[in-house]
């Protein structure tokens, strides 16, 4: 369990193991002591202290120069691409990509940004591809490409990590073109402890990078974008927009600095759990697990060879006390957190095997 406390044995026999993602976390007594006890002020106006601490931290965590807090990590990317780019311009990003898929085509709406995607099994860009497509102001005929966006962990490959020396491809790329680069980093924290680089290491190639803190760190609320201290001026802008500018801002800011401070670290035991989640439902029969996918606290479960659509089974797993997510029609998906302890993922293995097992003998 998480700063809550562990479970007694009879309390377990009748709770919910809740997988369906590490946004469903609840904040533990220190977290809400930090945000009862929070220093506030009107952040619109820049004068919050927490929010002005946990923007200075997450800055210096990251090696970037400026930060700015918003609500949420949709947001953070949208400020971001606004921040960076005029009405028309092209964006490069990976097919399968959060802006793309979750963010309800802000850059479009928002933005006035047209988005050329590329596709892979692993959610990297390849920048040999991208060569073909990039185009700038001197001819009228195309949208000058500005800006190319990396995830990292790509939430839709599966949580994988993003190789470092490939951001750093990536690099390279943009400079040979001049364009800008920025990093979907929600999960930033997940793919450092997976050995993608250190949190600085993955943020020095970009000039934008979003953060979320209510994934993995099990802050209730939060996100922040970083970048250079002209970048956070034109976010600043971006984020009054958008209506994502808070007065006393500093009463969720602090959970957000309360983990920074102490949920970073212990980021390593979700993907501890996550694999012993994913090495037990690989046995069951029915059920396809790419064990060499499973890289950080994602887990993704094929339900084809069961016969029962990814929905079914998640209603089954429901019934049985096992909250998943149906990420496909044939695929389900299962997310470690901060709530979960190792006796958590010993009981769910054990209901998804036999909620299985007992779907093939009705």
């Amino acid at each position: 369990m998480s700063e809550g406390g562990a479970m007694n044995d009879s309390a377990r026999a009748s709770h919910t193991i809740d997988l369906r993602s590490d946004t469903v976390t609840r904040p533990g007594p220190e977290m809400r002591r930090a945000m009862a006890e929070a220093e506030v002020d009107d952040d619109v106006l820049g004068h919050d202290p927490t929010v002005l601490r946990l923007e200075r931290r997450a800055a210096e965590i990251l090696g970037m120069e400026g930060a700015l807090f918003v609500p949420s990590g949709t947001m953070a990317n949208q400020v971001a691409l606004h921040a960076q780019t005029r009405r028309g311009d092209e964006v490069f990003l990976h097919a399968q990509a959060h802006i793309i898929f979750y963010e309800q085509g802000g850059a479009a709406v928002l933005s006035g940004l047209q988005l050329r995607t590329f596709d892979s099994a692993d959610g990297t860009l390849d920048p040999g591809v991208m060569e073909e497509y990039v185009h700038h102001d001197d001819d009228i005929h195309f949208a000058p490409t500005r800006l190319v966006c990396l995830e990292d962990t790509h939430n839709h490959c599966g949580g994988l990590v993003y190789p470092l020396e490939k951001l750093r491809e990536v690099r390279a790329f943009c400079d040979r073109h001049g364009l800008l680069l920025h990093l979907d980093g929600a999960r930033i924290w997940n793919a450092a402890a997976a050995g993608g680089g250190t949190l600085a290491e993955i943020a020095a190639p970009f000039d934008t990078v979003s953060v979320c803190l209510s994934k993995g760190l099990g802050a209730p609320v939060g996100s922040l974008v970083l970048g250079d201290a002209a970048f956070i001026q034109r976010a600043l802008r971006a984020r009054k927009l958008f209506g994502g500018g808070m007065r006393q801002a500093g009463v969720i800011a602090a959970a957000g600095l309360y983990a920074l401070e102490h949920h970073v670290e212990r980021v390593v035991d979700d993907h501890r759990r996550a694999r012993a989640l994913a090495e037990r439902i690989a046995r069951v029969p029915g059920l396809a697990v790419d064990l060499g996918k499973v890289q950080t606290n994602m887990v993704y479960a094929g339900t084809r060879g069961t016969g029962l659509p990814a929905k079914e089974l998640v209603r089954l797993l429901d019934e049985a006390g096992v909250l998943t997510l149906d990420e496909s029609p044939w695929q389900v998906r299962l997310v470690t957190h901060i709530d979960l302890d190792d006796a958590d993922i010993e009981e769910a293995g054990e209901i998804i095997a036999a909620v299985v097992e007992g779907a093939a003998q009705s």
